[in-house]
């Protein structure tokens, strides 16, 4: 889809004036398939000795209406392929509203594993009066365009290759039920996309089973929709061969999940007890993905649950609760989006400054303001790592994947409580709400870190001589005490204003420096725990990639294409953490020009690494992507050849 029509159709639905231009509507005629003539040399090339079928490399684009149901039916038809054996991911790009509006779902299927998002459709379903237009105006040439009748799409353009579906007709001749046609109409589209495309009618079924599971009444229908679409295509389309899915292995053993729900897992696996949430998209998810898993895991047989989970009035209440329920000694975290943040940001600079812990996930969309709430970008970079009036400095967790959502939702809670801090984990709504594939999650062994916690037993060997503030080990971490501790030296007072290192009320410069510096050194501290880096130096390469979150989907692949189509070495640092490590400056040294990439207007990250690296920060270039879908490999190719240029 031209990123010139997007912009200006997600600009006209922000705003509630929706311009679209609406293709005229036309009767169901007995032929579907339009203009055969000038198409058979498309749909024949390869029987013809042209060009070879695409095998397991291809891009489907549905367009529907949000709130038409056809999320079950993108799913079971994603899954499928995937249950071929064939790599693929899901993005489901929808609106911010709750029905009514446009929709679209992209599956991308690759036989090499590449998982970010393509520009280029090869399959587009059409679904959608509103949006009929222009999607079809969009594809490349040569593409396959499956549409509803009556949106007579194949006037639009005569170099597309077009499928003309009834879909009303044939959901009639299934139920008379008007509220079941509109359903099953989604599922009919999938039996005809398996019989153009390849997708085993099995597989379609396990998908299908799984999707509807313990729902035995609702398989029986979709099944014959399936099977309604997939004769409707053998007798009445013509076969195609430029697309195709074939069997292949790279899925075995491998699961979908999204980066919410596998957040969730993790935070459950490491033992959080009080999670304290407001809805907002697109972190909602996260937090009723987490309530589900709780109330099946972590309820004891007495019946009494060994968690806490409270739906707050708003985000400030609610990190409000996490500070409150980690000073009590609960490993505590709550999840929201950029907005949110700026709510949090006062009792955040409480939690630096009294040392707190608490765990807050920020799944990023665009901004500022409401922005593009069901978007994506990775515009928090500066929020997450400063957030608060004065000089502070957060601990900031970035995972890429859905495996590092796991593993950092329990390492984020360890780091929370070894640093008596506020932990952030920067993840974003195309990491959160769409579907990856995965290695199945490893089992955490690692015990449960409370970092320094004075027990009664240490506090009568100490006999009162401690001091909640005070830096003990030169590492900047104070011991503390826990709400409740049996010893007449364990209380203390919590102190949101000037403090000494005995907590007592200090308005002293020279206690507020030392409390400062020694904040600073705890910083300093974090960089030998947080997660390191992932490099991958390559001899010869003169050009440095640094990225972090999902931006290494996209960045990987433009490597591979760098390389294959221009012969271009690079090297790669994928930030997992702040604050930055040694690594850092010795990955930009090594190389004469390093491109930062991500997915926000003024290049936040990029930024905060010139600051940090001195006189090597002249090596540093931007590369951005910031149009609120996700960024492409060719986008960062293109950018990359036209600076090096």
């Amino acid at each position: 889809m031209a990123v010139s029509s997007l912009v200006t159709r997600y600009a006209s639905l922000v705003t509630g004036h929706i311009r679209y231009n609406f293709p005229p509507l036309r009767s169901i005629k007995e032929s579907y398939v339009s203009d055969l003539s000038s198409v058979t040399a498309v749909l024949e090339e390869p029987a013809r000795g042209g060009r070879a079928p695409v095998v397991n490399d291809l891009t489907i684009h549905v367009a529907t209406v949000n709130g038409s149901g056809s999320q079950s039916s993108n799913s079971v038809l994603m899954r499928s392929i995937f249950q071929m054996g064939v790599p693929v991911s899901g993005k489901n790009m929808f609106p911010s509203n709750i029905a009514g509006l446009p929709t679209w779902f992209t599956i991308r299927a690759n036989k090499d594993g590449w998982t970010a998002r393509k520009r280029e459709v090869d399959v587009m379903v059409c679904m959608n009066a509103q949006t009929a237009k222009e999607d079809v105006e969009a594809l490349d040439p040569g593409a396959l365009c499956i549409y509803d009748a009556p949106l007579n799409c194949k006037a639009i353009r005569n170099d597309i290759v077009f499928f003309e579906v009834p879909f009303a007709k044939l959901a009639g001749e299934l139920t008379p039920d008007s509220r079941l046609r509109k359903l099953l109409t989604n599922m009919i589209y999938v039996g005809i996309i398996a019989e153009l495309i390849g997708i085993d009618r099995e597989e379609i079924n396990g998908a299908l089973n799984k999707q509807f599971k313990g729902k035995t009444k609702a398989i029986e229908p979709n099944v014959q929709a399936i099977d309604k679409g997939m004769e409707f295509a053998r007798s009445s389309l013509p076969s195609q061969n430029r697309w195709r899915i074939e069997r292949m292995n790279k899925t075995a053993g491998k699961i979908i999940i999204d980066g919410n729900a596998a957040a969730a897992i993790g935070a459950m696996f490491g033992g959080v007890t009080v999670v304290t949430w407001y809805p907002i998209t697109p972190s909602s998810s996260l937090c009723e993905s987490l309530i589900d898993y709780l109330k099946q895991h972590r309820i004891e047989k007495d019946g009494k649950a060994t968690f806490a989970v409270v739906q707050a009035e708003d985000e400030l209440a609610a990190v409000g609760m996490v500070l409150g329920a980690g000073w009590a000694g609960a490993r505590s975290m709550t999840s929201t989006a950029g907005p949110g943040i700026s709510l949090m940001a006062e009792f955040i600079g409480l939690g630096y400054f009294a040392e707190i812990p608490g765990v807050i996930w920020d799944i990023q969309r665009v901004g500022p303001s409401t922005g593009l709430p069901t978007r994506t970008a990775q515009g928090d970079v500066n929020q997450v790592a400063l957030l608060s009036h004065g000089d502070t400095q957060h601990i900031v967790l970035i995972p890429s994947s859905v495996s590092e959502c796991f593993d950092f939702a329990s390492e984020a809670l360890d780091l929370a409580e070894q640093f008596q801090t506020p932990i952030f984990v920067l993840s974003d709504l195309d990491l959160g709400m769409n579907n990856w594939m995965s290695d199945p999650f490893v089992y955490p062994e690692k015990p449960i870190t409370r970092g320094k916690v004075l027990t009664k037993e240490k506090l009568t060997e100490l006999n009162g001589k401690w001091g909640r503030y005070a830096d003990v080990d030169g590492d900047g971490i104070p011991w503390r005490t826990l709400p409740g501790t049996d010893h007449p030296f364990a209380s203390y007072f919590t102190r949101g204003s000037g403090h000494d290192t005995q907590a007592r009320y200090s308005e002293k410069p020279e206690d507020y420096k030392a409390l400062v510096d020694r904040l600073k050194k705890k910083y300093e501290t974090a960089k030998q725990y947080v997660p390191k880096p992932a490099v991958d130096i390559r001899d010869g390469a003169k050009i440095g990639f640094i990225a972090y979150g999902t931006t290494d989907f996209a960045l990987e692949e433009a490597r591979h294409q760098l390389l294959s189509e221009r012969s271009i070495e690079t090297s790669y640092f994928r930030l997992r953490a702040l604050p930055f490590t040694e690594e850092l400056r010795d990955f930009v040294a090594t190389h004469d020009r390093v491109y930062v990439v991500e997915q926000n207007r003024d290049g936040q990250m990029g930024d905060l690494i010139r600051l940090e690296l001195g006189e090597d920060q002249r090596k540093i270039r931007k590369v951005l992507h910031y149009i609120g879908l996700p960024c492409d490999a060719r986008f960062i190719t293109n950018e990359v050849l036209r600076m090096e240029a």
